[in-house]
C-alpha cells in the first residue's frame, strides 16, 4: 500500500488559523480544500435555493394542485436507508404542509427488483392513488413511468441517479443529475431531493396564500433525517450536502429527532447528545437497510415514521435482530466469495482487472456488501451475483458492484451493454456502486466483457492500492478532548475523516478474536494502545502506519487509542 501525504496549502491553513479555527483542524480543513472560515459556515441560509434544481418550481405547483383538489399521493420508494429516509420526509413534509391522503409503496428486492417498475404502477393505482411520486428512483423507470400514465396517474420523479439514454416520460422530473439542470451540488442524495422538492413546495403555497412566514410549518425538523440518508448512501460531502449534515447533526444532539432514530441510537448504544457522521453511516445505517436485505423495507420506513416512543422502540429492536442475522448471512458469504475471488489468480500474482463472483446459495440481499468486502481487499472494482428468488426470474442472476477510484462502475456497465448486446437485462447506478441483472448462462460472456473494460481503463497507478493520509500527528494533539473534537465534525465520502501516518515502534502485539492485531506501540516515544481490525499479521518492531484517532475507556479513564487503517512496508 502506498501512504501518501495529502499537500497543506500553506496560506489556507495560516487563513483559518487567524480565523480563530484549532490548528489541528485548520491543518485539516486546508487538505481537502477548504480556503477561509467562510466556507465552514453551516448556516440554513447558506443552503443552495431550491430554484436552482430544475423541476422543483414545477413540482411544487403539481403538488400544491393536487393537494388543493385534495388528491390522493403515493409515494414509491427505494429499499435502501436514502429511500427509507427520502420516502419519511415525503411522507412527514407533506403531511406538515397540508396534504390529507398521503400513503407508500415500497418494492420488494427479491420480487419486484429495483425502482418503479409496470406491476408497482398497478399496485399504487390500485390503492386508489391520483399521484405517483418516487424518491430515490425513477430517473431509469421508463416503462414504470409510462404504464403508471396509461392507468391515469399523474407521475413525478424524483431522484439523483444517473440518467440512461432515454428519460421517462414523467409530467415533472427532479434530479440534479438530469440534462440541463444547473444545480451545483450533482453529488446531492435522493433524501436530499425530496427535501428540496418541499421546500420548494412550502414557497409555492406561500404565494398562494396558504402559509405566511410566521405560521409556514418548520421543514428543519426533518434535516436529521435528510442527514442520516446523506450520509448512509455514501455520497460526496460536497459543501451543501455538509451544511445538510451538519444541521441535521446540530438536531439530533439537541434531541430534537424523530423517535425512531432516537431508539435506533438506543438499540446500538449510542448517545444522541454526542452524535457523530460515524453513528449515521456505521450504527444507524446498517440497521435500516438490513429491512430491506433481508425482510420488508416497511420496517424501516414505519420506525422513522412513528412518533409513538414505544413503537418505535419496537421497531429498532427489530431492525436490530435483522441486522444481526444479516452479520451473520454476511459474513458466511463473504468468507467463501472471499475464496473464490482468490482462486481467480495464483498466490503471488495480481488479481484480474475485475472480480465477479457467483454461487447459487448467496443471498441476493449482501451481494453488495460483499462486493464492497472484496472490493476494498483486492483493490479491484467488484461484481458479486446471486440467484433471483423472484418467482418466474429463477434463471436471472442479480448483481451489485462496488468500484475503486479512477474506474466509472456505470459508465463501464454501458459499454459491457453496447459490446455484448442482450447480456444486461437491466443495469444502474453510481461511479462507485451500480447492479445489473443478467441471465444465468451469460455470467461467463459478462465477466470476460467487464475485464476487457476493466483492462483497458485501469492503469498501473490505478491499480495500486494507496491511502490519503494527513502526515504525522503531533504529540500534543494525542489527547481525548482533541479526539472528542475531531468526532464532532463533519467527516464523510469526498470529505474524508482524518488518518494520520508516520513510523511507529511496535512494542508488543497479540491476536485478540483470532482476527484483530491488538498492539502496544510507542508514538514519537511515548506509549500508546492500537488496533488493527481484520489484520492477523504480524508488524515489524518499526513500521510505517496510517491510523485513525479514537477514544476508549479503561477503569473510569478515558484515553487516545490508534485504529490501524494500513501499513507501507
Amino acid at each position: 500500500m502506498n501512504l501518501l501525504t495529502r499537500d497543506v496549502p500553506p496560506r489556507s491553513a495560516w487563513a483559518l488559523e487567524q480565523a480563530g479555527i484549532h490548528p489541528l483542524l485548520a491543518r485539516l480543513y486546508a487538505a481537502r480544500g477548504v480556503q477561509s472560515k467562510d466556507e465552514l459556515d453551516d448556516a440554513l441560509n447558506l443552503l443552495l435555493p431550491p430554484s436552482g434544481m430544475l423541476g422543483t418550481n414545477e413540482a411544487a405547483k403539481l403538488l400544491a394542485d393536487a393537494m388543493a383538489q385534495n388528491k390522493r399521493l403515493c409515494i414509491v420508494a427505494d429499499y435502501d436507508c436514502d429511500g427509507a429516509t427520502a420516502c419519511a420526509v415525503a411522507v412527514r413534509g407533506l403531511r406538515m404542509l397540508g396534504a390529507q391522503n398521503v400513503s407508500y409503496l415500497v418494492p420488494d428486492r427479491v420480487v419486484d427488483g429495483y425502482g418503479l417498475t409496470p406491476p408497482i404502477a398497478e399496485r399504487v393505482h390500485a390503492q386508489g392513488a391520483d399521484v405517483l411520486i418516487t424518491v430515490d428512483n425513477g430517473i431509469a423507470s421508463v416503462a414504470g413511468v409510462q404504464a403508471a400514465q396509461a392507468l391515469g396517474l399523474q407521475v413525478l420523479v424524483t431522484d439523483h441517479h444517473l440518467p440512461g439514454s432515454e428519460l421517462p416520460s414523467a409530467e415533472v422530473i427532479v434530479n440534479p443529475n438530469q440534462p440541463g439542470c444547473s444545480f451545483t451540488s450533482k453529488s446531492i442524495a435522493g433524501v436530499g431531493v425530496m427535501f428540496y422538492v418541499l421546500l420548494a413546495l412550502r414557497a409555492e403555497l406561500r404565494q398562494r396564500g396558504v402559509f405566511d412566514a410566521s405560521n409556514q410549518p418548520r421543514l428543519d425538523a426533518l434535516l436529521p433525517l435528510v442527514a442520516l440518508g446523506t450520509v448512509a448512501d455514501v455520497v460526496k460531502l460536497d459543501p451543501n450536502n455538509r451544511r445538510l449534515v451538519a444541521q441535521g447533526l446540530r438536531r439530533v444532539r439537541a434531541g430534537a429527532l424523530p423517535p425512531g432514530m432516537a431508539a435506533l441510537m438506543r438499540t446500538a448504544s449510542r448517545e444522541t447528545a454526542k452524535a457523530t457522521t460515524f453513528d449515521f453511516g456505521f450504527a444507524l445505517g446498517p440497521r435500516i437497510n438490513a429491512a430491506g436485505r433481508l425482510a420488508d423495507m416497511t420496517l424501516g420506513i414505519e420506525c422513522l415514521l412513528t412518533d409513538d416512543a414505544g413503537r418505535a422502540d419496537e421497531l429498532a429492536k427489530q431492525l436490530d435482530a435483522i441486522n444481526r442475522e444479516r452479520r451473520v448471512i454476511e459474513g458466511d458469504m463473504r468468507e467463501m466469495a472471499m475464496e473464490m475471488a482468490e482462486s481467480l489468480f495464483d498466490e503471488g500474482d495480481e488479481p484480474p482487472p475485475a472480480i465477479c463472483v457467483f454461487d447459487p446459495d448467496f443471498h441476493e440481499g449482501v451481494v453488495g456488501i460483499v462486493a464492497s468486502r472484496i472490493k476494498d481487499k483486492l483493490h479491484r472494482p467488484t461484481f458479486v451475483f446471486a440467484a433471483s428468488s423472484a418467482p418466474g426470474k429463477e434463471h436471472e442472476l442479480k448483481g451489485s458492484g462496488r468500484s475503486i477510484a479512477g474506474f466509472h462502475l456505470r459508465d463501464a456497465l454501458d459499454l459491457v451493454a453496447k459490446r455484448a448486446p442482450g447480456v444486461l437485462l437491466r443495469f444502474g447506478g453510481h461511479a462507485m456502486a451500480a447492479g445489473c441483472t443478467i441471465a444465468e448462462e451469460h455470467l461467463d460472456l459478462f465477466e470476460e466483457t467487464l475485464n476487457q473494460v476493466a483492462l483497458e481503463w485501469l492503469d498501473a497507478a490505478t491499480l495500486q492500492r494507496r491511502l490519503e493520509t494527513d502526515g504525522p500527528l503531533p504529540a500534543e494533539y494525542r489527547r481525548v478532548d482533541l479526539v472528542e473534537m475531531l468526532h464532532h465534525e463533519v467527516w464523510g465520502q469526498g470529505f474524508a475523516p482524518p488518518v494520520f501516518c508516520e513510523e511507529i515502534e511496535v512494542v508488543s502485539q497479540r491476536l485478540v478474536g483470532e482476527k484483530h492485531l491488538s498492539l502496544k506501540m510507542k508514538h514519537q516515544g511515548q506509549p500508546v494502545d492500537g488496533i488493527w481490525f481484520g489484520r492477523t499479521e504480524p508488524l515489524p518492531a518499526r513500521v510505517k502506519l496510517a491510523y485513525r484517532l479514537d477514544a476508549d475507556e479503561w477503569q473510569g479513564q478515558k484515553r487516545v487509542r490508534f485504529l490501524v487503517e494500513g501499513s507501507e512496508l
